[in-house]
Formats: C-alpha cells, structure tokens, sequence
C-alpha cells in the first residue's frame, strides 16, 4: 500500500504533517507492507505556489497512491480523490509517522463517513456524570 501524507517539513517519518493538502511544499510518500514501512520518499509539491482544483489528486495519482492523508480538504478535492480510487482521509496531525500510526489503528478514517463507526457506536456510557 502507497500513502500520500501532505507535509510541511522534508523530514522522512519526522516530517509534520500539513493542515490542509494542497497549500503544503511537500509531500511524503510512503510504501508499507502490512503495517511496516518499506520505504519514505519526500518529493515537492510542484503546485505550492497556487494549484487549481483537480491537479494536486491528479500528482498524488501519478505517484500511484492508495491513499491521501491530510489534515483536512475540501468536497472537491475529495471528490477529484475519489475519481481515482484513491482513499481521502483528513484529521492527520503531528508527524508522518504519528500519522500512520492513527490511519492504520483506524483513527483516521476516510473523509466520507465509514459504516463501521456507525455499527459500533461510541457508547454514552461516560456522558452520565453529575
């Protein structure tokens, strides 16, 4: 699996990740086998200067990603993501490899609401206090 993770420092795992994916100078691209990292590459992000909508997803595509991880996006970008197949999850902070830790515990999902959270529920068990 390929991951994108949109970054402001060019800092292997350590990078920090980007608030938002497009304005950012870099981006990490990450290759992982199951849960282990094969391999980092920090490339720049040619459109950092201003980028109209549909190049950034259309770059990352081009890098073969399975997966953008960002702090947040827009509906479009969202949508251009998904025209490619490709996974758009936001609520990505700290570093790349805090990141990837959160996405492959399952903390940060796809920006289009997942069923499994829905199924689970978060119980309202600690919302009873007095």
């Amino acid at each position: 699996m390929r991951i994108a993770i949109s970054v402001e420092t060019n800092n292997g795992l350590d990078s920090a990740v980007a608030h938002h994916f497009g304005r950012c100078p870099y981006f990490a691209i990450v290759d992982l086998a199951d849960r282990d990292v094969e391999a980092v590459e920090v490339i720049d992000n040619p459109f950092y200067e201003g980028h109209q909508p549909g190049q950034v997803p259309g770059f990352i595509n081009e890098q073969k990603a399975d997966v953008m991880l960002s702090g947040g996006m827009g509906g479009r970008a969202i949508q251009f993501f998904q025209q490619f197949d490709i996974e758009a999850a936001t609520g990505a902070t700290g570093s790349v490899r805090e990141a990837l830790e959160r996405y492959l515990g399952g903390e940060l999902s796809g920006a289009a609401p997942c069923k499994e959270s829905v199924e689970h529920g978060h119980g309202n068990e600690h919302d009873h206090h007095h």
